[in-house]
């Protein structure tokens, strides 16, 4: 029989590049998105499953529970992947109401859906490193404090922590999996990393003059979305539900990924100032490439996150393999492609 699973959020990166391992691994999938001006579906298009026999687009309102047990009942799904979020740090704070419902009780919904209809189906929530923020411990594990320092991450613990109340109250197998940073050239431009590439691909293609960013000094752990997603599915086949952190156990400065980028276009950067006043030069030819703006500093900034994924590994068997510097090769490559053919989305 073959699997069935819903995906929420397909229009994501996450939501994309996890399509793309469950129908190489044989499943039906489910994939939902939310009606919006202008439904994007650029990522299931570059990655070429949008027309695979066994993808389904769904509408879905994930705030309306009554819509949520419609769609559990008729997919008749073994397997729930929570990935559709407010998922913009930034915007939370400006529309914090909004987040909360979609983030926080969009996950709800589906657990008690779940629930209902059939307590039998594994569901995976999509947990975030963001919830950790403002860091009480160094690297973080599954069983370090958190303290969110953002309507989004408030959100997503809110969400965390059902999931774990579904899965000791009602024996639902539901697993949390706490994800630190992860890009890939499916990553949306509202993201700073990248912001990052798009930018040093246009500057490189002379369609640019200047990357303008906030806080160079906030540190990331960042990984591969497409290495993370497998872990998701890994997760919903362990023995027991459980919560896992996802991350890489390495940590890096935006200076540092803007370095890498621009190294990744052949262009060496010389950083001179600090604060506000930091910027970066050309090497070669002296210009300003890069600049901090203010506007772009968060309310409250989360300073360092880096996660230990030794659960993971010892458990899943999963790992990180792709590195920063690989990693941001990959997506400069693929924004001065998108450039050059006038498609960056």
């Amino acid at each position: 029989m073959n699997k069935r699973a819903l995906v929420t959020g397909i229009t994501g990166q996450d939501g994309a590049y996890l399509a793309q391992l469950l129908l190489e691994k044989g499943y039906h999938v489910y994939g939902t998105y939310r009606r919006t001006s202008s439904v994007n579906f650029w990522r299931i298009e570059e990655l070429g499953i949008q027309n695979h026999p066994n993808l389904h687009l769904v509408e879905y309102d994930l705030t309306d529970l009554s819509s949520s047990i419609r769609l559990i009942q008729s997919t008749e799904v073994s397997e729930v992947y929570n990935l559709a979020a407010q998922s913009f740090v930034g915007v939370s704070f400006e529309q914090p109401v909004t987040t909360t419902e979609i983030t926080g009780l969009g996950a709800l919904n589906l657990l008690e859906a779940i629930r209902v209809v059939n307590p039998k189906i594994r569901f995976y929530q999509a947990s975030t490193s963001e919830m950790f923020g403002k860091v009480q411990a160094v690297p973080q594990v599954e069983s370090t404090p958190f303290y969110p320092r953002s309507p989004y991450g408030v959100a997503k613990l809110y969400a965390h922590w059902m999931t774990i109340n579904y899965r000791e109250s009602y024996g639902i197998f539901a697993c949390s999996g706490i994800l630190f940073n992860h890009e890939s050239p499916l990553r949306g431009r509202e993201f700073v990393t990248r912001k990052i590439t798009d930018s040093v691909a246009k500057i490189k293609l002379g369609q640019l003059d200047c990357l303008e960013l906030g806080n160079m000094d906030a540190k990331r752990d960042w990984g591969y979305a497409k290495e993370y997603v497998e872990g998701m599915w890994r997760m919903l086949q362990a023995e027991q539900p459980d919560t896992f952190v996802l991350a890489t156990n390495r940590t890096e400065t935006v200076r540092d990924f803007v370095t890498m980028a621009f190294k990744a276009a052949n262009i060496q950067l010389h950083w001179e100032g600090s604060a506000e006043h930091e910027i970066a030069r050309c090497a070669e030819t002296n210009k300003i490439l890069v600049k901090v703006n203010p506007k772009f500093y968060r309310p409250a900034e989360v300073e360092l996150l880096i996660g230990n994924p030794q659960k993971a590994k010892d458990v899943l068997g999963w790992e990180p393999s792709t590195t920063l510097e690989q990693l941001c090769q990959m997506m400069v490559a693929a924004d001065i492609e998108r450039n050059i053919n006038g498609k960056s989305y």
